[in-house]
């Protein structure tokens, strides 16, 4: 499935949005997840300073 996204982000307008993935930190168990989004291009240094 990410590689079709991926693939479609390279095309025409995909280039105006960008895949981010962040780590985030569960509270109960201590463990790691991974939260994956599609975002416009501008907004990703506002997405990792929030």
């Amino acid at each position: 499935m990410a590689k079709k996204v991926v693939a479609t982000l390279k095309k025409g307008t995909g280039r105006d949005w960008a895949k981010v993935i962040r780590a985030v930190k569960s509270d109960k168990t201590g463990a790691y997840s991974f939260k994956e989004e599609i975002i416009p291009s501008e907004k990703v240094k506002e997405y990792f300073n929030s």
